[in-house]
């Protein structure tokens, strides 16, 4: 399959797939970060915390799932190896094991900004090339983002 099979030109698809590419790297740096806050968080929002954890991980491996599957759909490989993850992403690793509870929620507060500024320029770029398939798909994922950066925010008492 190509773009031009689901009415896009190719030219204005590779911007789309570069894109989301960068998206799902940084998909899979967030998602490894989360499965480590759920499995070393400690202390009395042991709790609350593991199993909000819990939801996000599952939530993002869902959305790095319709990312790959959305490269496809357009006609190109998604990245598929860590390497590609870890040399492309903009988020970072980082060490779980004895961090801060709150330094957790502040770790994937950050993710989450950054996760959803690409989605924004996404959302220019999949405007630009009629793709409102891909427009549609990356704004459910930066909505979710919005009010789980809200809760977390409100979890460590940000404004």
């Amino acid at each position: 399959m190509d773009a031009k099979e689901i009415s896009l030109e190719e030219k204005a698809v590779k911007p789309v797939v570069d894109h989301l590419n960068d998206l799902l790297a940084n998909y899979h740096i967030h998602y490894q970060k989360l499965r480590g806050c759920h499995w070393n968080v400690k202390g009395q929002s042991f709790f609350t915390l593991h199993v909000k954890f819990e939801e996000l991980y599952t939530a993002a491996l869902t959305t790095i799932d319709e990312l790959a599957e959305r490269i496809l759909t357009l006609g190109k490989a998604p990245y598929s190896t860590f390497n590609d993850y870890i040399s492309t992403s903009t988020l970072k690793e980082i060490q779980t094991i004895g961090l801060k509870d709150t330094d957790m929620v502040k770790a994937l507060i950050e993710d989450m900004a950054t996760l959803i500024e690409m989605e924004r320029e996404l959302l220019e770029i999949t405007d630009k090339a009629g793709d409102d398939g891909t427009n549609d798909m990356v704004n459910r994922f930066m909505q979710f983002k919005e009010k789980n950066t809200w809760m977390l925010r409100s979890f460590v008492n940000e404004d």
